[in-house]
């Protein structure tokens, strides 16, 4: 397996909510060593990327702004297709995707908005449902971050965006465009800026239906890591199997 890039996903890979798995710091100055390029890769929506730098550099890893993508920027990205001249968005979710919306002219708004886009909301009410719920029936397009259900913490696991996406489906009776992984916006993303063919870019991820999956409907090479939320069972009941199954980042970039 000829490998020049690595695509990481960070929940249950890098951290599990703010515990390191493993030495990230030794961990990444292999992947330098060995010379791969990577792009760290997340459907977390809720982070902006300088939290996640500076998040990253609490732990011992220092990481450039262009060297992570998150579900949060495949949603604009989606949006800005449909609607290139940018406008009012109806938006359940927290800074990271504000601010992801507002750098393609996107901005929060009540009344007459060009769609509504959910993810991850650890202030989201009944009032957020309702109004979701309102747009989406008058004809607005429901785009979806990522429907990662759950994430990973130190001590079991957290609701996700894909939580408050099903309550909003169930609302509506409206199921979402989802921007993040599996859909392939996130991981066209980072092969735009890692700029490696599909097939010598392995994509590592913890959670099979998004990370694996997504990974090879794009081709690319793939790893799973026991980290977070797939067990060993899990692992070998999948198929088709991705390339590794590894028990962690560590042993992935040890195997390369």
């Amino acid at each position: 397996m000829i490998i020049k890039s690595l695509i990481l996903d960070m929940d249950g890979v890098i951290w599990k909510d703010n515990s390191p798995i493993g030495d990230l710091p030794a961990i990444f100055q292999e992947i330098r060593r060995k010379g791969f390029k990577f792009i760290l890769a997340t459907n977390n929506a809720v982070r902006t990327l300088p939290a996640f730098q500076e998040k990253l550099a609490e732990l011992g890893v220092e990481i450039h702004l262009n060297e992570i993508v998150n579900s949060a920027m495949a949603a604009a990205d989606l949006l800005k297709e449909r609607f290139p001249s940018g406008g009012p968005v109806y938006i359940v979710g927290e800074d990271g995707l504000i601010n992801a919306l507002a750098v393609e002219g996107f901005y929060p708004a009540d009344d007459h908005v060009l769609a509504v886009v959910a993810g991850l909301d650890r202030k989201f009410t009944y009032e957020k449902l309702n109004r979701a719920n309102y747009h989406i029936r008058c004809g607005a397009p429901f785009i979806g971050t990522n429907p990662d259900r759950t994430f990973p913490i130190p001590n079991g696991y957290v609701p996700g965006a894909g939580s408050i996406l099903a309550a909003i489906e169930a609302a509506s009776e409206t199921s979402p465009t989802i921007a993040g992984k599996p859909s392939p916006g996130l991981y066209h993303l980072a092969l735009k800026r890692l700029r490696t063919a599909p097939g010598e870019t392995l994509a590592v991820g913890d959670r099979i239906e998004t990370d694996i999956v997504g990974g090879q409907k794009m081709g690319l090479r793939t790893a799973l890591v026991l980290s977070g939320v797939t067990t060993p069972e899990m692992a070998e009941a999948y198929s088709p199997a991705p390339d590794m199954i590894a028990n962690d980042l560590a042993e992935v970039v040890s195997r390369l």
